[in-house]
C-alpha cells in the first residue's frame, strides 16, 4: 500500500454522502487501473489517510465496490481487491458479447435522430482525445461503447453492460500496452461499428461489435496467465 499517494484522489467534502461518493470513485479508479494488485488487502485505516476522509465513508465505499465485484469481503477481517483469473476474464467476455449483442440490437431497433447524434458525438470525442493519455481516452472510449447501447430502453440491461465493461477494462490495464495490440486498426473497427449502427443494420453492427470484442479477448487471453496476470 505504500505505493499509493494522496494525489490519487481529489480533496473530499465533509458531508457523509458526498464523502462516500468521492471515496467510492477514487477507490474504483485505483482498482480499475491497477494501483491495487488483485487480492491486495485494503486496509481502512490506510485508505482513510490516503483519501483524507473518515473511516465510515471508506467502509461504505468498499461495501459498494463489493456489489460491483471489484472488491471482496474477507469474512470479518476486512476487504481486498477482487482476485483475477483467466477463467474470470473469459466469463466476463462471454457475458459482454451476449448482453451487448442484445442491447445493441434493441438500441438500433429504437434508433432515432437523437440517438444517432449522441453516438456520432461520442465517437468524435473519442477520436479527438487520442491515446496519449490512457485514462482520458478510456473515459471517451467507454462513453462511445455505452452510447451504442443506451437506446435499448432497458435500465437493468444497461447496468449489467456498464458493470461488465468495468470488469473487462481492469484486465486491459493489467495487461498493459502491448505492441501486438497496437498493430490492429482499432480506430477503423470503431468507425465500422458506428457506420453500421447509423445505417440501422443491426445484424452488421452486432457482428462488428462482437468481432471487435473477441479480437481483443483473444489477444488478452494469450497475454494473461491463469491468474489473470501478464505472462513474464
Amino acid at each position: 500500500m505504500d505505493h499509493i499517494t494522496k494525489q490519487a484522489a481529489e480533496p473530499l467534502p465533509v458531508t457523509p454522502s458526498s464523502a462516500t461518493h468521492k471515496a467510492y470513485a477514487a477507490l474504483r479508479r485505483m482498482i480499475l487501473i491497477g494501483e491495487f494488485s488483485p487480492g491486495e488487502k485494503l486496509k481502512i485505516d490506510t485508505l482513510r489517510k490516503v483519501l483524507d476522509t473518515g473511516a465510515s465513508p471508506v467502509r461504505e465505499a468498499l461495501s459498494l465496490l463489493t456489489s460491483d465485484q471489484l472488491v471482496e469481503r474477507i469474512d470479518q477481517r476486512g476487504f481486498r481487491a477482487a482476485a483475477t483469473s483467466k477463467a474470470n476474464f473469459e466469463e466476463i467476455l462471454g457475458l459482454r458479447c451476449h448482453l451487448e449483442d442484445m442491447a445493441l440490437r434493441k438500441s438500433v431497433a429504437n434508433g432515432d435522430d437523437a440517438w444517432e447524434e449522441r453516438l456520432v458525438l461520442a465517437h468524435h470525442r473519442m477520436v479527438r482525445e487520442g491515446r496519449d493519455n490512457d485514462e482520458a481516452f478510456e473515459e471517451r472510449h467507454k462513453a462511445f461503447h455505452m452510447a451504442l447501447l443506451d437506446n435499448c430502453d432497458s435500465p437493468v440491461l444497461m447496468k449489467f453492460c456498464n458493470q461488465l465493461y468495468d470488469l473487462n477494462i481492469r484486465y486491459r490495464y493489467l495487461a498493459g500496452r502491448a505492441l501486438g495490440y497496437q498493430k490492429r486498426d482499432i480506430a477503423r473497427e470503431h468507425a465500422d461499428i458506428l457506420a453500421a449502427a447509423i445505417e440501422r443494420d443491426a445484424d452488421l453492427a452486432a457482428r462488428r461489435l462482437i468481432d471487435h470484442y473477441r479480437q481483443t479477448g483473444a489477444f488478452l487471453t494469450d497475454l494473461l496467465d491463469d491468474n489473470g496476470q501478464p505472462r513474464d
